[in-house]
């Protein structure tokens, strides 16, 4: 009997339902309720631990970067501009920030920047224009760290500069000798063999 009173009222629930759109109070749909008996909360915690399982099993969460090195920065204040600091940092961008920062950097390698430069007046030309920034840097009044780059002197950088290719051009001389005595050394197949595989 009550097999039938259940199925009946369950006739009339779907027929009040599809005339008037009405849902008794007592069989009213739980918005939080899933069909399993799980809230829609639970059910997505276990979705997202499931995919996070597969994931560790796929192997998409190893040998990511920074795996078993210490965190970085531990010790420092915080700084709101972090995140900027590491993109510069990571990116190796230069040009930034304010001029005693970048001439600093920019000083550390002059040097380098010399050797690649083609002549004498080319030398000149690169430390008159740093020494101007540098000049430039200080005199100006917008604030920020102050500018502690020595300005070069040109001559005794133009001194250094012919010392350094003088030294790099002596040592390639030499290290040519020593390659073509190598070669007087070997016999001709040896030799048609080495420079095959130097590409000459």
């Amino acid at each position: 009997m009550a097999g039938r009173n259940e199925r009946s009222d369950t006739r009339l629930n779907v027929a009040r339902y599809q005339l008037d759109g009405s849902v008794p109070s007592d069989a009213e749909p739980d918005d939080e309720a899933d069909v399993a008996g799980q809230t829609r909360m639970e059910a997505r915690a276990q979705y997202v631990e499931i995919q996070i399982q597969q994931a560790i099993r796929a192997g998409a969460f190893d040998n990511l970067p920074g795996a078993g090195k210490p965190l970085t920065g531990l010790e420092q204040t915080y700084d709101p501009d972090w995140w900027i600091r590491k993109k510069i940092e990571r990116e190796n961008i230069t040009g930034l920030g304010p001029p005693a920062l970048t001439l600093r950097t920019e000083n550390q390698g002059l040097d380098a920047r010399l050797d690649a430069a083609p002549s004498e007046h080319a030398v000149r030309q690169l430390l008159d224009d740093f020494n101007a920034r540098i000049v430039k840097a200080r005199r100006q009044l917008k604030g920020g760290p102050p500018v502690i780059t020595p300005v070069r002197d040109v001559d005794d950088e133009v001194a250094r500069w012919r010392q350094r290719r003088t030294a790099r051009l002596e040592a390639a001389h030499a290290a040519r000798e020593q390659r073509e005595a190598e070669l007087a050394a070997m016999t001709w197949r040896e030799r048609r063999r080495a420079r095959r595989e130097e590409g000459l």
